[in-house]
């Protein structure tokens, strides 16, 4: 048995037990993948998966613990590469960032330009997505980037609260609510289309739990993971912009009017969630640090390493680099 059969048993799970797209994931050809998997199933003497044909159509019973069992040693296999990296101070490498689009458009650039300029032999790759997408992709990314409007997010990740932020109303010049100093009421923003998040749709979101107490319903005229986005329908009239103060500018939206959003929608905290049991390479650790400096370099670490129990400072409000 090899680390490499349990990674390429790990790619065809995670793959959904196609093997051409797995030995994609593993920059192996198809055949090899195959017959790094025969071979395992050999030495074992059961199948890890079921099969329909030549088709693999599922995992067997025993293949449960298996593929469980190869996910941990391959995670400790990568942890012993990395404490040894670190100890040699070694800084190149690949970091895989899994964070949502707002955070990945408006806040990381200039963080990350900071560390190519640092970490020269460091490539870094973002996997932009939905917050749900974010922590699935947590498995392999370093670390996650995800937001919330209350409590820390629900994970078996160490969680890292980096900064707050609040809401902000976009609307065109013409907008009835553009001529109005300081922000609506819940009330008042209930009489306009508004274009907001996908997030703003689901029951449980923090902006309809909002809406719902005070009374009123709001009218979600469209929904888009992206600013940009929200901000292009804004232009083209489909109703009000509700986005994250960061993703607007005066220079880039100043033919738009920003306001205050209305004060009862609550502040929202964006948190790194890292993997619990990760060790972080160096440059993966100067980068969260770059997104929270008001945390003690030394104290994020022994919590990462599980030395230390978290007692992180009040995170501060956002302001651009």
């Amino acid at each position: 048995m090899t680390l490499t059969q349990l990674r390429y048993l790990v790619a065809i799970a995670d793959a959904g037990f196609n093997i051409t797209q797995a030995a994609e994931r593993v920059h192996a050809t198809q055949p090899g993948v195959s017959k790094q998997l025969k071979q395992l199933e050999d030495e074992l003497g059961f199948q890890i998966f079921l099969r329909k044909g030549r088709s693999l159509e599922g995992v067997s019973p025993a293949g449960v613990k298996v593929i469980e069992s190869a996910r941990k040693i391959l995670t400790e296999a990568a942890n012993i590469r990395s404490y040894a990296a670190n100890e040699r101070g070694e800084h190149r490498g690949r970091l895989l960032l899994a964070t949502t689009h707002t955070q990945a458009r408006y806040v990381l650039p200039p963080v990350i330009a900071e560390l190519a300029r640092r970490y020269p032999q460091v490539s870094v790759d973002l996997f932009a997505a939905g917050d749900a997408e974010v922590l699935e992709k947590l498995d392999e990314a370093d670390f996650g980037l995800i937001s919330t409007a209350g409590p820390a997010p629900a994970t078996s990740g160490v969680v890292v609260p980096l900064y707050r932020w609040r809401r902000v109303l976009l609307v065109p010049a013409t907008h009835p609510l553009a001529a109005r100093e300081g922000a609506p009421t819940l009330a008042e923003l209930a009489l306009y289309p508004l274009v907001s998040y996908e997030s703003s749709k689901h029951p449980d979101s923090s902006l309809q739990r909002a809406f719902a107490q005070a009374g009123v319903a709001p009218q979600i005229a469209m929904t888009a993971r992206d600013a940009n986005l929200i901000k292009t329908y804004v232009r083209a009239g489909m109703g009000a912009g509700l986005l994250a103060e960061m993703a607007v500018s005066g220079r880039e939206d100043a033919d738009l009017r920003a306001l205050q959003a209305p004060l009862e929608l609550p502040e929202c905290i964006t948190w790194a969630v890292v993997p619990r049991g990760r060790v972080l390479r160096e440059y993966a650790l100067v980068l969260l640090h770059a997104l929270a400096p008001q945390i003690d370099p030394r104290d994020l670490r022994r919590v990462l390493e599980g030395h230390q129990d978290a007692r992180w400072p009040e995170p501060p409000r956002w302001r651009p680099a």
